[in-house]
């Protein structure tokens, strides 16, 4: 059987899509295939996810954003294509054309925190930790095979 394809999307693939992919991979990546893009991507992974996801043993300091148009011009394909787009910025995430299974999974954007950067960096981690559970849950109920 093939593997399931699933591409989580954000505006600038350098938080939320970021996380999302990470997580999946690590609870179910020989299951998925999985990647992760933006409508306008940013030059790198925010400093704050890079930080709050090398706090849970996973390190994207080497990722870089990819573009949602590159994957399609790439006639790259997938079976579910995930939006991890908050409410507010959900009107620019993207949609990938010509796929049937879309989600929706609003979180707030880790580049939109402000305050102190201790209470910037705990935002992240509450996002961070909010992204893990929803992935994390389908995948902890499965049974052993």
């Amino acid at each position: 059987m093939d593997k399931l394809k699933v591409l989580f999307i954000c505006s600038q693939n350098a938080g939320r899509s970021q996380m999302a992919e990470a997580f999946l991979r690590r609870f179910a990546g020989d299951s998925f295939e999985v990647d992760s893009a933006g409508l306008d991507p940013a030059e790198q992974v925010h400093p704050l996810v890079q930080q709050a996801m090398a706090e849970v043993g996973v390190d994207l300091s080497a990722k870089k954003p990819k573009s949602v148009f590159d994957l399609f011009r790439a006639g790259r394909l997938f079976d579910y294509v995930i939006a991890v787009c908050d409410q507010k910025t959900a009107e620019n995430c993207p949609v990938f054309p010509g796929l049937t299974r879309r989600w929706n999974w609003p979180f707030p954007d880790p580049a939109a925190v402000t305050g102190p950067p201790e209470e910037q960096l705990d935002k992240v981690r509450a996002i961070r930790d909010m992204i893990r559970e929803k992935v994390e849950r389908p995948f902890s109920e499965m049974p052993e095979s």
